[in-house]
């Protein structure tokens, strides 16, 4: 079964998925190529990675982990794609020091922007790698599912905390550097210069539905999944999502 049915992983990624995938489609439909030439920073061990491979293209992952470069390799070379995908160590804000500017038709920057120093920085070098018309998604934690996640936990001084730092973290244990909002990510993106073509939410509901119910109640896993990309448009449930996906175009 391939990564992105994987029932555990749908939870997290269908919706990422289904938006990543059409855009990609819609980038062979206008250069004409089957296979494209797609950039994930921060891939890690190609969660991502090895399903668009699988697609076809050509993945260039860049991640500062030896480690998960490693287990990278290993996973493209079990899912039989090893001759398309290539970890190179680096991080986003030194990425044209590993790979080259205009490159690419797509970019991938998941689970990053929380982690740099300059997330505006990140995202003009997740930018500058696009050929022309070429596509970014960009997923990054929520500041909302955090408030809401500390909240319902119990620790409400913690989920006043997020609601008013400036990183959106809700005290020093807190392991998460740096959490946004829809209109932050939005603005991010516009800023470099992109069109942003869908805002979605992901994770609304899941990181708060008990685990036992999920795994033992006959249908859920399917009608959760179903639940959660019939909001993950809505702009309402934006605000308490644990994470949000960016797609931005850019316009030849």
């Amino acid at each position: 079964m391939s990564d992105q049915l994987r029932p555990r992983a749908s939870l997290r990624t269908a919706v990422v998925w289904e938006v990543l995938k059409d855009a990609l489609d819609r980038q062979v439909k206008a250069t004409g190529r089957d296979d494209l030439d797609v950039l994930d920073t921060g891939g890690g061990t190609g969660n991502f990675a090895v399903p668009v491979a699988r697609l076809g293209h050509r993945v260039t992952v860049v991640d500062p982990s030896p480690n998960a470069l490693f287990a990278l390799e290993r996973r493209a070379a079990e899912a039989g794609v090893a001759d398309r995908v290539r970890g190179v160590q680096g991080d986003i804000l030194g990425l044209f020091d590993v790979v080259e500017r205009g490159g690419f038709d797509a970019v991938l920057c998941h689970g990053v922007l929380e982690y740099v120093d300059e997330p505006a920085e990140g995202v003009r070098n997740a930018v500058d790698a696009l050929r022309p018309s070429g596509a970014l998604s960009l997923l990054a934690a929520g500041l909302g599912g955090a408030v809401l996640a500390r909240a319902l936990a119990g620790h409400f001084t913690e989920a006043r905390q997020a609601l008013g730092d400036p990183a959106g973290r809700w005290g020093e244990g807190d392991p998460v550097p740096r959490r946004f909002t829809a209109e932050q990510l939005s603005g991010l993106v516009s800023g470099a210069g992109l069109e942003v073509g869908a805002v979605h939410g992901v994770r609304v509901f899941a990181d708060l539905v008990p685990g036992v119910l999920v795994d033992t109640e006959p249908g859920a896993m399917e009608a959760l999944l179903k639940l959660e990309a019939a909001v993950a448009e809505l702009p309402a449930f934006h605000s308490v999502a644990t994470q949000l996906h960016v797609l931005g175009e850019k316009r030849a």
